[in-house]
C-alpha cells in the first residue's frame, strides 16, 4: 500500500462517515503538486534528440519507398504506452548493437509524427488536418492499440466533423463495424441508419456489410423499415455470403436451404415475424 492510500485508509477508519472521507481525500489530493507539462516536455526532448541519442534501442521504419523516415525510440517508453509495441518488441530480434527494428511502412510520416508525440509527451495537435486525415489517423491509432487516443479522435470526429462523416457514410459505417473499439462511431452510424435505412439496405455494398453491423441494426426497435422488407434484405445478404447457391430458388435442394439457415442463424431470433402481413 502506497503512502497516499495509507493516509486515505487511516482517515476513513477514524472518520467513518463517507462525506467526511471524501472531504479528506480532496484535501490531501490538493496537497499533491502536478508537473505534467514539464514531464511531457522532458519526454519529448528525449525523443527529439534523434541525431545525438546514444540511448535508443529501437528503430522504427515509417512510410513507403517514395517517402520514408527512420525514427530512433526507446523500448521502455514504447512498451508501457502501447501493448502493440510491447508485443512487437517481445518478438523482434536484436542486432549486434542490441537494437530492435519495427516496420510501420503502411503508416505515413505525418501520421506517425502525431502518434509518437502522443506516446512520448501525451499531446496531440490535429487542428490543421482535415477529417479524412483524422479518420485514417484514428484507424492507425486503433491498430497500435492506443485506446485513449482512439477515443479522443472518435469523439472529435463525431462532434466536430459530423458533416464529413455523413458525406462518407457508407465507408464510415463499414469501417466502424470492422473495429470493435469504435463503439461511439458504431452508435452514431446506427442512429442515422435507423432513421434512414435506405442508406444501408439500398447501398451498392450492402451485401458485403459486416454481420455484426447488420445484426446491431435490425435488433433496434426504432428501425424505420417494415419487417417484411427487413427480412427480404436479410435473405439477400445471406445468399450473397454463399455465392455457390443457385440463383433460382426453384432449383434449391434441402441442403441449399440448410446452408442459408446456417448463415442466418444469428438473425433468425431478431426478426419480428408477427409484424409481417399474411
Amino acid at each position: 500500500m502506497n503512502n497516499l492510500n495509507y493516509k486515505f485508509t487511516r482517515i476513513s477508519c477514524v472518520l467513518r462517515e463517507p462525506i467526511l472521507y471524501d472531504i479528506a481525500r480532496i484535501y490531501i489530493c490538493r496537497m499533491i503538486t502536478k508537473f505534467f507539462e514539464t514531464l511531457s516536455n522532458n519526454y519529448l526532448e528525449i525523443f527529439g534528440d534523434n541525431d545525438d541519442d546514444e540511448d535508443f534501442n529501437v528503430i522504427i521504419n515509417v512510410g513507403g519507398p517514395l517517402n520514408s523516415k527512420i525514427y530512433k525510440a526507446h523500448s521502455v517508453v514504447l512498451k508501457y504506452r502501447s501493448s502493440y509495441f510491447r508485443n512487437k518488441l517481445a518478438n523482434a530480434k536484436t542486432d549486434d548493437n542490441n537494437v530492435k527494428t519495427i516496420n510501420l511502412k503502411h503508416v505515413s510520416i505525418q501520421q506517425f509524427e502525431i502518434i509518437i508525440k502522443y506516446i512520448y509527451g501525451g499531446i496531440i495537435s490535429i487542428e490543421q488536418h482535415d477529417a479524412k486525415f483524422i479518420f485514417e489517423l484514428m484507424l492507425i491509432a486503433s491498430e497500435l492499440l492506443l485506446e485513449e487516443l482512439v477515443k479522443y479522435l472518435e469523439t472529435h470526429l463525431i462532434e466536430e466533423k459530423a458533416h464529413w462523416l455523413r458525406l462518407q457514410f457508407s465507408r464510415i459505417y463499414h469501417k466502424s463495424f470492422q473495429n470493435d473499439k469504435l463503439q461511439k462511431l458504431q452508435e452514431w452510424c446506427n442512429n442515422i441508419a435507423a432513421k434512414y435505412p435506405d442508406k444501408v439496405f439500398e447501398s451498392s455494398d450492402f451485401t458485403i456489410l459486416q454481420e455484426n453491423a447488420l445484426i446491431s441494426l435490425i435488433s433496434r426497435d426504432d428501425l424505420q423499415m417494415k419487417e417484411v422488407k427487413i427480412w427480404n434484405h436479410v435473405i439477400k445478404w445471406g445468399i450473397a455470403q454463399n455465392p455457390g447457391l443457385p440463383s433460382d430458388f426453384k432449383t434449391w435442394s434441402l441442403e441449399n436451404f440448410l446452408t442459408l439457415k446456417t448463415t442466418l442463424q444469428n438473425f433468425l431470433h431478431l426478426i419480428r415475424y408477427f409484424q409481417m402481413s399474411a
